[in-house]
């Protein structure tokens, strides 16, 4: 069974981008365009790895992630921040990754390998 990926941000154009990706890639894909949105496809989905922006409308990236890391069955769901916003590293400390927008995809696609297989 492939590993499934969720991606999580407010640009269409990158979720059709990364989704592509991934699903060229031999991943299974699900999407959410803001954290509110991405708690309840993430409780439903239950993906191997979350990709993860920073700023959205509604809940933003760190809130969100603060509650699903509550949640025992997703708490262990690696995540991959990717966003324009500086000093992105620092928050989500528990990253896998950090990645800049613009990215390169092979660097997102060897992260993801690294981090789920």
């Amino acid at each position: 069974m492939s590993k499934k990926i969720m991606v999580v941000d407010d640009d269409q154009n990158i979720v059709d981008y990364l989704v592509t990706l991934f699903e060229d890639n031999g991943y299974e894909t699900c999407s959410a365009s803001d954290g509110v949105e991405a708690l309840v496809v993430m409780k439903d989905e239950k993906p191997d790895l979350v990709t993860l922006d920073l700023e959205m409308p509604d809940e933003w990236g760190p809130r969100f992630y603060r509650k699903f890391n509550q949640d025992p069955e997703l708490m262990d769901t690696p995540v991959i921040v990717i966003s324009g916003l500086s000093g992105i590293h620092l928050a989500i400390r528990k990253a896998v990754a950090t990645v800049n927008k613009p990215f390169d995809p092979d660097q997102v696609l060897k992260i993801v390998q690294d981090a789920i297989g």
